[in-house]
């Protein structure tokens, strides 16, 4: 018989202790995988470093801030990132990124406090391979989910149902 050596990372019970202490969208890091008790999803992490997916999340988030979209939702246009091709530019531009964060907030990028000052960070690096590949995929990796249509008040695509005409062409309720 053979012995199960594989680390088993963070047990249930220690996740959700950890989870349950921190903040209520935490992002919990075990072995390869991204957990968010709190929104019910996880991630598994197949090419970058678990860190750099967390960190590309808030990213993304700083990019293009919703505060009623879920982490999820930016998890999931995240995760094309995770890619053996994209590997090394986004590695190295999180760690860049990092290495800015600590020298001017002496913390790493996603340890900044506040969003006008991780703001001001990736205005440093906006004409950067990995920052433009970002915000040019998240731009479809985020706003073509159809689960996060509703949470801006789109009702998806008309013309199978006769066009906007009669289908809230004429919804201004705010006139």
């Amino acid at each position: 018989m053979e012995e199960n050596t594989k680390d088993p990372g963070l047990s249930r019970r220690d996740f959700l202790v950890q989870s349950g202490s921190a903040s209520a969208a935490a992002i919990v890091i075990s072995g390869s995988a991204l957990m968010c008790s709190s929104e019910a999803w996880a991630l598994e992490v197949k090419h970058l470093k678990p860190e750099t997916m967390n960190t590309i999340i808030q990213i993304a988030r700083d990019i293009y801030p919703h505060d009623k979209v879920a982490n999820k939702y930016y998890a999931i246009a995240c995760k094309s990132f995770d890619d053996a091709d994209l590997k090394e530019k986004i590695e190295q531009g999180v760690d860049f990124l990092n290495q800015l964060a600590s020298s001017k907030y002496g913390s790493s990028y996603k340890n900044v406090g506040w969003e006008a000052e991780r703001v001001s960070l990736l205005k440093q690096i906006e004409n950067s391979p990995m920052f433009q590949a970002m915000r040019g995929s998240l731009v479809t990796g985020l706003y073509n989910q159809q689960d996060v249509w509703p949470i801006f008040g789109y009702q998806g695509a008309s013309f199978q149902e006769g066009g906007y005409l009669h289908r809230g062409f004429d919804d201004i309720d705010w006139l």
